[in-house]
């Protein structure tokens, strides 16, 4: 899929729109265009955790800036248009869906520690949760009734969403598979175009992702900040080159 680029020096960062735990999205020159910004800062626990670490910006950046493309060819819209610096992307203006979507594959965190499983253990079926997106709440588990029925998103959005998000899953989890990486679960945010076209927002990295090495089940994602595993920096980089190192056959 192409994009009529407009070059890069005619596009001005304008007003601080939102700022997140992990990303700044600003306002540009195209009211129709955002550009999105992806800062060093780690946090977990409701960000009642923090930490920082050198280069964890650009590095989700260039992971997503990766799989996005990919995910726009194999058929589900993103809000990516290109990536503008280390740290910066070129994104569609979206309206963001208030739902986050979070896919298991395999009982892990906070899913396998209410339910008493053992974290690892597989699933039958995907699994597909959604959270109310609210910092100050903790994001809290709602179901599609609840969604609906306080107007944040229609019944028909959230289906597209479900759609979406579990094809999201079929293109990533072989995908990671081949580089040696099990995608245990993720997260993923959507929002809305003007024409109320629903696409995917926001990042994956392994900010949003578990992602366990499939030989020795090494966790190489957020939660080696969360639980103070050590070598999380060299987790994330280890995801950027599998994720970009090219896949013989």
């Amino acid at each position: 899929m192409t994009h009529a680029h407009i070059p890069h020096t005619h596009i001005h960062r304008g007003e601080l729109k939102y700022e997140g735990k992990a990303k700044r999205v600003y306002a540009s020159s195209n009211p129709a265009e955002y550009i999105v910004e992806y800062k060093d800062e780690a946090t977990a626990f409701n960000a009642q955790k923090r930490g920082e670490w050198a280069g964890k910006g650009a590095t989700n950046n260039a992971i997503t800036a990766h799989l996005y493309p990919k995910l726009e060819a194999a058929g589900i819209p993103t809000h990516f248009i290109e990536k503008l610096s280390d740290t910066e992307q070129r994104v569609k203006a979206v309206t963001i869906i208030p739902v986050e979507v979070i896919v298991r594959n395999v009982a892990a965190g906070s899913f396998a520690k209410k339910l008493g499983l053992e974290e690892g253990t597989a699933l039958s079926r995907p699994v597909v949760e959604y959270c109310y997106k609210s910092d100050a709440l903790g994001d809290p588990l709602v179901n599609t009734d609840t969604a609906i029925a306080l107007d944040w998103a229609t019944e028909t959005e959230l289906t597209r969403v479900r759609e979406l998000a579990l094809n999201v899953r079929d293109f990533l989890t072989p995908f990671f598979l081949e580089r040696g990486v099990k995608l245990i679960d993720f997260k993923l945010e959507f929002g809305k175009l003007p024409d109320g076209t629903v696409i995917l927002a926001d990042e994956i990295s392994p900010d949003t992702c578990r992602f366990w090495d499939a030989e020795t089940g090494e966790k190489m994602d957020k939660d080696r900040f969360r639980r103070d595993l050590g070598g999380v920096e060299d987790a994330y980089a280890e995801m950027l080159r599998r994720v970009t190192a090219p896949v013989d056959g």
